[in-house]
């Protein structure tokens, strides 16, 4: 396996890139566009640098009943943070310059390890 991935308490950790879309009175979010275009080429070009999972949550309310504050979240999980980097630096650009096809919102995106 190319990168490094290391253990912690039996734990195999990994990076996961969390992408957020905020609901905002004008944004809008084309789903379909980004399931059936987005993500598949998403995964096609992640794919070969350690893209080991993806995960996508619609918002649906907030706990106390008030509309979401999120359109959707994703998540992307790949093997090693060298890996992602790998990735990000070829694709990423192409992968961000999709964005608008699906929705007018500027994602706020977070690079994490699940503990």
């Amino acid at each position: 396996m190319h990168g490094s991935c290391w253990r912690k308490d039996k734990v195999l950790l990994m990076i996961w890139v969390t992408v957020m879309y905020p609901k905002s009175e004008g944004s809008t979010f084309d789903f379909d566009y980004y399931l059936q275009k987005h993500v598949p080429m998403a995964k096609a070009r992640f794919a070969e640098f350690g893209l080991a999972d993806t995960q996508v949550m619609r918002g649906s309310a907030m706990m106390d009943g008030a509309p979401p504050i999120y359109w959707l979240i994703g998540n992307l999980v790949f093997r090693s943070l060298e890996q992602m980097q790998e990735a990000l630096a070829k694709y990423g650009a192409e992968v961000m310059a999709d964005i608008p096809n699906y929705t007018n919102v500027r994602p706020l995106i977070q690079i994490g390890e699940l503990l």
